[in-house]
């Protein structure tokens, strides 16, 4: 049960960042700010919320409504501001530009929101527990299990079954035959790191009842999501659920038998499944030009 808890808030987080390496082949580390942001958005709004008095159910859909606003606002100025500068560059630059804003963010974040914590625990009690096996678990931690569930299904519906879709995955595999058949490529860019955006901010806001949130949230769960999506293959999306699950169970048979080794249990599992697979379980095809 723990096992399963942590996958799906792993792979609720991890998912967008495969999402925006798979069309864009940027390797966002920015992506760890849009989860801090979502969490300090979602425990400032859920906070206001409650002490107005409103319907402590409905704050459910104010975690919701945080993360949306964080994507919507944040996202845009940073794909169109600075990284559709940077496309033609190289990974690497890419990498070291979005370190960069990953490090400004961060200390905007303290600008606005202080270095003390943030509590809001009332929706994380609202629901109550149930029991498996004589233990309690909070039936909040179900909403994060759905969370995941409908981030996956619906990420795989909108890829194959739609026509946008369908056109974003003729972005991934060729852009440049993608602009000469009329595909506006960049306007795919901005939507898809918005999306992978949000994805993130949702896994922060929706993680802001469980925790404390505090400066430097966001380092620690870009450290796992590259675990993730490393040991999946970076632009994989069934990669990134059977990544999340490996690094969730073991994590959790970790903290029960061997709480020492938590930590490095998951990088010694990376670094297992790199030795044989150097690009991770489901690497994607590259093409070659020629």
């Amino acid at each position: 049960m723990d096992g399963t808890i942590y996958s799906a808030w792993l792979f609720t987080a991890a998912l967008g960042l495969t999402l925006i390496y798979g069309v864009m082949k940027i390797v966002n580390v920015t992506h760890g700010s849009f989860y801090a942001l979502g969490a300090y958005a979602g425990a400032s709004l859920t906070g206001a919320w409650l002490a107005a008095g409103y319907p402590p159910m409905l704050s459910y859909v104010v975690l919701l409504v945080a993360a949306v606003l964080v994507a919507i606002v944040v996202a845009p100025l940073i794909e169109r501001g600075i990284l559709r500068f940077m496309y033609a560059k190289d990974e690497v630059v890419i990498l070291l530009i979005t370190y960069a804003l990953f490090l400004i963010l961060e200390d905007v974040i303290k600008l606005i929101w202080g270095v003390n914590p943030y509590f809001i625990a009332e929706p994380y009690a609202l629901l109550g527990s149930f029991e498996v096996g004589g233990l309690a678990y909070p039936t909040y931690n179900l909403i994060l299990v759905l969370l995941a569930l409908v981030s996956g299904v619906g990420l795989m519906w909108l890829l194959h079954s739609t026509r946008v879709g369908k056109l974003l995955v003729a972005v991934i595999h060729d852009p440049e035959v993608s602009r000469a058949m009329g595909i506006n490529v960049h306007r795919y860019y901005l939507a898809t790191f918005t999306f992978g955006s949000l994805l993130a901010a949702l896994a922060g806001a929706f993680t802001a009842p469980t925790v404390s949130v505090v400066p430097g949230l966001g380092v620690e769960i870009i450290v796992l999501s590259f675990a993730v999506v490393v040991i999946g293959g970076l632009g994989s999306l069934p990669g990134a659920a059977l990544g999340a699950v490996i690094v969730g169970v073991v994590r959790s048979v970790s903290v029960h038998y061997w709480p020492a080794v938590e930590l490095f249990v998951i990088y010694f599992v990376m670094a297992m499944v790199l030795a044989f697979r150097p690009r991770g379980l489901f690497s994607l095809a590259e093409p070659r030009k020629i």
